[in-house]
């Protein structure tokens, strides 16, 4: 019998599934289970995950059960997803933190995955690069994480090949979801502001944060229309500043870098704090 077109489209490949701390954001320091996706067209300079940039849906998903960890086929569908969450947990649930890769390539999986996970809170982590994704997936989720990202700190995005031999799988990374064209990546900066405008608008007032990662090299005034945006569309979001990791020759922001870039956030009236990524410095995933 073949596939039902809606489960197809619910299908998505992982990387991996489990326990951990949250290292960034608003729920620094929570135990979570973690969910990650692979797949992701946004080429940040400063990604400390570039393994789950490629759609490869031949891959496999590392599950760290409790049991026996053990890895798995990527291609996965939200009832398998929401089983190993439960493989992972240590003790009673936790929140579960979707991230990626980039999790709003995936909507139709994000939407299916949330009935099945509760009553546990569920969280998004995402690049801000994608409102209408977004606004599909909005309700499903208790808490948004959204990106802030200067333009200087991308390299052109690389959208997926529609090509299956290109995506080392016979499984192809569709061109619509839903009877709706995938939506593509910004690549000017006129388009970056208008996603994250839309994305700000959408987040305003909501369980959300705001997070912009800081690094070495960069004038302060780079991150002045990124707190203008949040100052016109969303003024009570809270930013969390994370100072980058140094990492493929990307240079650790200085004591003083941070200061200048707190002091314009402040200057605006926004809430904001600096948080380095505490997994990295304990060491865990």
């Amino acid at each position: 019998m073949a596939a039902d077109p809606v489960e197809k489209r619910a299908l998505a490949p992982l990387m991996e599934v489990f326990a951990s701390m949250q290292g960034e954001g608003a729920f620094v320091g929570e135990a979570q289970v973690f969910v990650r996706l692979r797949g992701c067209p946004l080429r940040c300079r400063w990604c400390d995950t570039p393994a789950s940039w490629a759609a490869a849906t031949d891959a496999a998903v590392r599950i760290a059960s409790l049991r026996e960890p053990r890895e798995e086929p990527a291609l996965a569908t939200p009832f398998q997803a929401a089983c190993w969450v439960a493989e992972c947990e240590p003790g009673e649930p936790r929140t579960v933190s979707v991230t990626g890769g980039e999790p709003l390539a995936w909507p139709d999986f994000l939407l299916a995955l949330r009935p099945l996970l509760k009553p546990r809170r569920m969280h998004l982590e995402t690049a801000g690069a994608h409102p209408r994704a977004l606004s599909r997936v909005l309700q499903a989720f208790d808490h948004i994480s959204l990106d802030l990202k200067p333009e200087a700190d991308l390299d052109p995005p690389e959208e997926w090949s529609e090509s299956p031999a290109e995506l080392h799988a016979p499984f192809r990374v569709p061109s619509k979801f839903g009877g709706e064209e995938r939506e593509r990546s910004p690549v000017s900066a006129g388009e970056w502001r208008a996603a994250r405008t839309a994305c700000l608008r959408l987040v305003a007032g909501r369980d959300a944060c705001g997070k912009i990662v800081v690094q070495g090299g960069r004038e302060a005034r780079e991150y002045t229309h990124l707190f203008d945006e949040v100052e016109e569309f969303a003024p009570s979001l809270p930013l969390y500043l994370t100072p980058v990791t140094p990492l493929r020759g990307i240079e650790a922001a200085s004591v003083q870098q941070l200061e200048e870039v707190v002091e314009l956030a402040r200057d605006r009236g926004l809430s904001v704090r600096v948080v380095p990524q505490i997994h990295r410095m304990l060491r865990i995933p």
